[in-house]
């Protein structure tokens, strides 16, 4: 899973880098803990209204039905073996991808007190890690101010990080950020699998990331295992 992550980027670079136009409302970075509910930064194609561009999203995906934001349990993550069935899922997944940027992401383990053991977890290369996300329109059935939620595609554990956990957020090379977007055409499913275990690389990191009030570049930082 992806239940914690950072962005350190800022939005001039992402707007480089993705060739997206910056939305006006963009969480301001950087950001060493983005939490679920936080606002994080996302790159959706332009479909007919053309080029690509950075928005604001609400991580915790809202499907349709929801009354309130409460009315269910939180979607931070959507499964890709069960993402095109979920009725949750299964229209953003045709037809609502993006992509969601990254520094890096956090993943725990437990000691034999059962101790939470945080571990952050980077591109090797040092390159900004690229979630594959879906992302929904919700508008509350009372009529108020709707959002734009989204959540971060999910699959099995690469060999490299089954050590740590069982799942992983599905991260796209480069050369497919514009087939997910559905800007290359169809045939977006098959990018929904583990990166090759030479991609990712992690370390330990202080317990102090464990509160999601957490703040500050010394999160990311190793320390002795």
């Amino acid at each position: 899973m992806c239940g914690r992550f950072a962005l350190t980027l800022p939005v001039e670079a992402m707007a480089q880098l993705f060739a997206a136009a910056p939305g006006n409302d963009l969480p301001q970075g950087p950001n060493y803990n983005i939490c679920p509910t936080n606002d994080v930064v996302a790159v959706l194609g332009g479909g007919d209204a053309g080029g690509r561009r950075l928005a604001a999203l609400r991580w915790g995906f809202l499907p349709r039905w929801y009354k309130t934001p409460g009315d269910g349990p939180l979607l931070i993550n959507a499964r890709a073996e069960t993402i095109a069935e979920k009725p949750a899922f299964r229209d953003a997944c045709r037809q609502r991808r993006c992509l969601i940027p990254a520094t890096g992401f956090y993943e725990w383990t437990k000691d034999a007190d059962g101790a939470r053991l945080p571990w952050y977890i980077h591109r090797a290369d040092a390159a900004p890690v690229v979630f594959a996300g879906v992302w929904q329109a919700w508008e509350p059935k009372d009529g108020g101010a709707g959002m734009t939620t989204c959540a971060i595609v999910t699959c099995a554990a690469n060999d490299r990080l089954s050590a740590i956990h069982h799942r992983m957020p599905v991260v796209l090379a480069p050369e497919n950020w514009g087939l997910w977007l559905g800007e290359a055409g169809r045939g977006a499913a098959p990018l929904m699998r583990p990166a090759p275990d030479d991609v990712l690389t992690y370390h330990r990191v202080d317990t102090a990331v464990n509160s999601n009030r957490a703040r500050g570049e010394d999160l990311i930082a190793p320390v002795a295992v």
